[in-house]
């Protein structure tokens, strides 16, 4: 039987195909100049103290709609204000209510780097991503060969666009430091079962060479859980659903962050 991320790849090919019948890839192509490495995103997650990507999400396949009228610029602006480091933008239309018109507005709303999270399969993803404004995207190992894996992240890196390479397990993790990748993210949420682990990255970070950045996924919601990665570690939290859920947006960015900093 199919798991869920067997699901969202099989539709997002399906997706991607149909996106190029209308918008060739040559289309995109055209758009792109040639990228210096301004490496804003990763940039962003090496300050001093844990930093936050914050992320547009109005529903999730495990919790259903969150916010499904949430307005792009009013949130993202939101997160800029209250500190967040940087903005993740889910894109992915069917189980998570996304789409890439939401990294456009983004990208117009904020100067904070952004992340196009999808589940990235194929190099034109990562060619809209770029066109879209992205400075990053993400790449599910779980959904990836070791092979196409590599690949992916030289073709990020030939537009200029950091790579978030996430992880759940032991194995997983051991593919992405082989992959070389620079940024990898631990999911407390396992893809395949949705069911979350709020040590999976406690217990991963060991495994990650110095000098990776480590970014704690799922499963984050108060201040105590923010201040024991932070102690372990971690260099940055990706959060959606618990800012995505408060009224107060920046306050809960706020309360995360343990700052007090200029009011939404």
């Amino acid at each position: 039987m199919p798991t869920f991320l067997d699901q969202v790849i099989e539709r997002t090919r399906a997706d991607v195909d149909a996106r190029a019948k209308v918008v060739p890839v040559e289309a995109l192509e055209e758009r792109i100049e040639a990228p210096g490495r301004s490496r804003p995103f990763s940039e962003a997650l090496v300050a001093e103290g844990i930093s936050l990507i914050a992320e547009m999400k109005r529903a999730s396949p495990s919790k259903g709609p969150i916010r499904p009228d949430a307005t792009v610029t009013q949130i993202v602006q939101a997160y800029e204000r209250a500190g967040a480091s940087a903005c993740s933008v889910l894109t992915e239309p069917a189980w998570f209510g996304g789409s890439l018109d939401d990294l456009v507005e983004a990208r117009a709303a904020v100067d904070l780097p952004l992340l196009r999270k999808d589940f990235i399969v194929t190099r034109y993803q990562i060619l809209e991503a770029k066109v879209a404004g992205a400075n990053a995207v993400l790449l599910i190992v779980a959904g990836l060969s070791p092979d196409r894996l590599v690949e992916l992240q030289e073709i990020a890196a030939s537009v200029g666009l950091d790579t978030l390479v996430e992880v759940h397990d032991e194995d997983e993790m051991e593919i992405a430091v082989e992959a070389g990748a620079e940024i990898i993210g631990v999911n407390n949420r396992n893809l395949h079962t949705l069911e979350v682990d709020p040590e999976t990255a406690l217990r991963l970070l060991p495994d990650a060479p110095a000098g990776t950045i480590v970014v704690a996924e799922s499963g984050i919601t108060s201040r105590d859980d923010v201040q024991r990665l932070e102690e372990a570690g971690i260099d940055a939290i990706l959060v959606g659903e618990t800012l995505m859920r408060s009224d107060d947006t920046g306050e809960a960015v706020r309360t995360l962050l343990g700052t007090m900093r200029q009011q939404d």
